[in-house]
């Protein structure tokens, strides 16, 4: 998911208290917080511990979570736990997570409040199809996201196979507003400083990328929906590159449920099939994903 999930999940103002921490280090798949990152009053990101047995592909996701409250009647607690796209590349010593903050959401109202030191429970069981292994060779690859869908492509754009297997990469982000594109912008441009993918790949990796972050509600340098943009071919002339095709195009969608309709079908009408892990074509998309 990309997020993955962002979802009626997560938010609220209060950090977790010392009588869930007491309670939460004794139970199984339990990680620790070792970095939290605000970038606006909805979205922020976190990295924690990784478990020594945990593998997983570039682009999976995995299910997370925090102890519920109390019941009141029982006495007991019982976890919450939503999917989350890994943010962070399959060779990553931690686990890094981006997502959105919902004031009364049942994981969110909690999440967004950790700190380093706190304890996340991660159950180690990766899945999902935004993965290279679900996608036929092709010269271009593509990344659609909305929001904290660029979760998945935050682990993609730091895979050293993404870079081998393409010539060209473009990622697409649309939000609402400028702050929330913060988290994919400042990624993209450390991409040009980090010196293991640079040693790993090859210096001008980031030569690759074709970053394309629009607004829908603030003003920004690029306004609009990217299915609007494609759709009026101003996208296309923006990035000086042909209309998607399938000798040449893959991609990857991951956004709230609207959009990855819409772009399924926009694909589709381009000649683009629907890929899957055990299936590979031209396109994948992330069903699990909610913005």
């Amino acid at each position: 998911m990309a997020p993955r999930v962002t979802d009626e999940h997560m938010t609220e103002q209060t950090a977790v208290n010392h009588a869930s921490a007491k309670i939460v280090p004794q139970l199984p798949d339990m990680q620790t917080v070792t970095e939290v990152k605000h970038y606006t009053d909805r979205l922020f990101s976190f990295r924690v511990t990784r478990p020594a047995s945990l593998r997983f592909r570039s682009g999976e996701f995995v299910m997370i979570g925090l102890m519920g409250d109390e019941d009141p009647e029982t006495g007991k607690r019982k976890p919450i736990m939503r999917a989350y796209s890994i943010a962070s590349p399959s060779w990553d010593e931690e686990l890094e997570f981006y997502s959105i903050k919902v004031q009364d959401g049942p994981l969110t109202s909690k999440l967004q409040h950790i700190q380093p030191g706190d304890g996340l429970i991660l159950r180690p069981k990766p899945v999902g199809t935004l993965v290279h292994d679900a996608l036929l060779p092709g010269k271009r690859l593509w990344f659609f996201a909305t929001g904290t869908g660029f979760a998945p492509f935050a682990s993609l754009l730091r895979e050293p196979q993404t870079y081998e297997d393409y010539d060209e990469i473009i990622i697409t982000h649309t939000c609402r507003e400028l702050g929330e594109l913060t988290y994919g912008r400042d990624l993209i441009d450390a991409l040009k400083t980090d010196e293991l993918l640079n040693e790993v790949i090859g210096d001008g990796l980031w030569k690759k990328i074709k970053y394309y972050p629009t607004t829908t509600r603030e003003d920004s340098p690029k306004m609009g929906r990217i299915t609007d943009l494609m759709r009026s071919g101003e996208a296309f002339t923006d990035l000086g590159v042909p209309v998607l095709s399938p000798e040449t195009d893959r991609a990857m969608i991951c956004g709230n449920l609207a959009f990855n309709l819409e772009l399924k079908e926009m694909l589709e009408s381009y000649g683009l099939n629907e890929g899957a892990n055990s299936n590979p074509q031209q396109y994948v998309v992330e069903k699990a994903f909610l913005d």
